[in-house]
């Protein structure tokens, strides 16, 4: 599909010092920093827990499960954040003095997401007396009213958007549910749990617990690389808060502080800890940490991150790398369905404002990552539907900027309240569930819901850039400045540049990517550029100048660091 290319305004309000890099001073006012305050990342300009809801309650609850020496069942989800976030609080309590600390995870195909009436009772055949749901938990007022029934008490952790009803729990800690007045509402749910932890050390160091029992205190900054892994990799908005957790995390793995598992999953994706980047847990570690719970169970995943012995993770990550090569095969395979799908919709002309896809034999497991891309490709909202249990179809939603994705499902439950089986998410993505023959109308009412929100202009999709870089400032020290400048992300954007260059080579590599060498009309400087997984046919080959969107990238190859231009986008001049 086409887009449009825009480029970001920036304000000249700022005071930002005049010793950095004017491009770094114009990148950054484009991101509505205006104050070097705002790019503090050190840990005392962390918010405090202190006006998280819920937060002095569940402290109450986690210190008198610890006192009393009870037993403490974590309830995780199956994604990157809910396994960074059972890792964190198992390694967190068991790091108090928690005497007992297990973990369940439920597999996607046969229990499905959260605290389900089903998985609770696997639970309670582990004899829990407190029950502690990770990243999930917000939507289950049936698990929680049986887990309640059969005598444990329940502390749900999450963030998701809560929906009019909140489950019965002893205690609710979710920035995102009404009443809670804690300024950032981007914790993913691994931050939340970091925050219980902090409050929950604080509380046992005031009433003498560490000191008295003979446990050390745990220094709760040594596990902020599983923090900054989960946060990236749900793809949560990097405001300031988060881009202090997921910046203190990448220190840590660059100073060669970082667990085991992060750094073995590091190593198997060709990644050097000591240069990591928000990029490389988001597109790199996070997808193969993910792999266990799309195809198999991320129980592997869980015991990656909370293993101490190195060669016991590296074995488990190589574990996880190959279930990410499978993922991508059967992702590549339903993709290139969709794909031919969308084409013979493009040829008729009846392609929806919101695209539901289904197909029997597509894999459950993987149809998130699928709606992603034909998101991406089509500018509009994207559901994949895959076959689960009893005649039901399991959904995925991807989302553009202009739906909330979330709330427009919600919209469509409340005009036809028997559609939708179960619904949750965020604004971007969201799950749900329905029946096999309600599909043919869902789709009517989801393309119908999402034309009220977008035009048919809107469909064309846009990149955001940062303007023009001159020959000049296109080089290898600005391509570290701004690799080190971040951390970038969600809502927080690494840094894209456009320009028009004149195309001096071009060569396919792998059949599959393309090696360009570039000029621009201003210099008679040649620069290297990568596109990746690009189509070499059709103008690309005659194309004798370009307008390309591309991010300065440090390329490292046997030693030497070059810089790269990366591509992004690019059409014909």
């Amino acid at each position: 599909m086409p887009k449009q290319i825009i480029r970001r305004e920036h304000s000249h309000q700022h005071t930002l010092p005049p010793s950095m890099h004017p491009v770094l001073r114009r990148i950054y006012s484009a991101r509505n920093i205006a104050r070097p305050e705002e790019l503090d990342t050190s840990l005392s300009a962390l918010l405090p827990y202190h006006s998280l809801l819920g937060i002095e309650q569940a402290v109450l609850l986690l210190s008198a499960a610890i006192n009393n020496q009870q037993r403490i069942l974590i309830l995780a989800d199956y994604d990157a954040d809910g396994a960074t976030g059972c890792a964190l609080a198992v390694r967190g309590l068991r790091a108090m003095g928690a005497s007992s600390v297990q973990y369940l995870v439920p597999s996607r195909f046969n229990f499905g997401y959260g605290l389900s009436p089903e998985i609770v009772t696997v639970a309670a055949a582990m004899k829990p007396d407190l029950l502690v749901t990770v990243d999930n938990g917000i939507s289950s007022i049936e698990g929680v009213r049986l887990a309640r029934s059969m005598g444990m008490a329940v502390l749900i952790t999450d963030h998701h958007l809560a929906r009019e009803q909140l489950p019965d729990a002893n205690v609710i800690v979710n920035p995102n549910q009404p009443g809670d007045v804690f300024p950032s509402k981007c914790l993913a749910g691994v931050g939340v749990m970091f925050y219980i932890l902090a409050a929950l050390r604080a509380h046992l160091r005031d009433s003498n617990w560490f000191a008295t029992n003979g446990v050390q205190e745990p220094n709760l900054a040594a596990l902020l690389d599983i923090v900054a892994l989960g946060t990236v990799a749900d793809v949560v908005p990097l405001d300031f808060n988060n881009r202090i957790l997921v910046a203190q995390g990448l220190a840590r793995i660059r100073s060669g502080r970082g667990v085991p598992g992060i750094n073995a999953l590091l190593a198997v994706a060709k990644r050097s800890p000591a240069r990591v980047t928000a990029g490389d847990l988001g597109f790199s570690v996070g997808p193969r940490l993910n792999a266990a719970g799309r195809l198999e169970d991320m129980s592997l995943g869980i015991e990656c991150l909370l293993c101490d012995d190195a060669a016991r993770a590296m074995a488990m990550a190589m574990q996880l790398d190959e279930l990410n090569r499978e993922r991508r095969e059967i992702q590549q395979d339903m993709q290139d369905i969709a794909e031919r799908e969308m084409s013979t919709l493009a040829l008729d002309g009846t392609v929806p404002f919101g695209l539901c896809l289904y197909k029997e034999n597509w894999h459950q497991g993987v149809i998130g990552i699928l709606a992603a891309k034909i998101k991406d490709q089509w500018n509009r909202p994207v559901i994949a539907f895959a076959d689960d249990r009893d005649g039901m179809l399991k959904g995925s939603a991807r989302s553009v900027a202009a739906v909330h994705i979330r709330d427009l499902l919600d919209a469509i439950a409340r005009r036809e309240p028997h559609l939708i089986d179960r619904f949750g998410g965020h604004a971007m993505a969201a799950g749900l569930t329905i029946r096999r023959e309600m599909l043919e109308r869902f789709r009517e009412l989801f393309d119908a819901e999402v034309r009220r929100h977008l035009s048919s202009n809107d469909l064309a999709g846009t990149i955001v850039t940062d303007g023009e870089l001159s020959p000049a400032d296109m080089n290898l020290s600005l391509a570290e400045t701004i690799n080190s400048a971040g951390p970038w992300g969600h809502e927080f954007p690494e840094p894209l540049f456009d320009g028009v260059f004149a195309v001096a080579d071009r060569r396919v590599i792998g059949q599959k990517h393309l090696k360009l060498a570039l000029k621009t009309v201003h210099s008679d400087r040649t620069y290297d550029a990568m596109a990746f997984f690009t189509n070499a046919g059709g103008w690309v080959e005659a194309a004798e100048s370009i307008r390309l969107v591309y991010r300065l990238n440090v390329n490292e190859y046997k030693g030497q660091r070059k810089l790269q231009l990366l591509a992004e986008h690019m059409e014909p001049v």
